[in-house]
């Protein structure tokens, strides 16, 4: 059963880091992507950034470039979402999910339970 499980949220002041991992199960990293997406107080979900399972692409949302990093353990079955540089407007519940590599909700199957990020002084 495919399953994936997000962690490391909390609670950070402006300009500080995080790490998310995503844990996946039921299936192995080499054979889909895994995407990233956040939703943020009374907004729509929007992607955030993927990394493709079968070549290691990785491709990330104009907001976020240059300070946010995805990366893949698959020895861990395990994929990574380093934060920096965080701002106010980054303050989301941040969901891995199952698919291909893109950043449309549409095309994932399967999603985490999401981590809560909260970027306040």
């Amino acid at each position: 059963q495919v399953h994936v499980v997000e962690s490391g949220g909390g609670l950070v002041q402006p300009g500080g880091s995080l790490r998310l991992s995503c844990v996946a199960s039921g299936f192995t990293l080499d054979d889909y992507g895994i995407g990233w997406f956040r939703q943020g107080p009374g907004k729509e979900r929007e992607g955030v950034g993927c990394i493709s399972g079968d070549d290691d692409s990785v491709y990330y949302a104009r907001s976020v470039k240059g300070r946010f990093t995805i990366t893949g353990d698959y020895a861990k079955n395990t994929v990574f979402l380093q934060m920096n540089s965080l701002k106010p407007e980054d303050t989301a519940v941040y969901y891995c999910a199952v698919g291909g590599c893109t950043l449309a909700v549409d095309d994932y199957d399967y999603w985490g339970q999401g981590t809560q990020v909260t970027v306040s002084s």
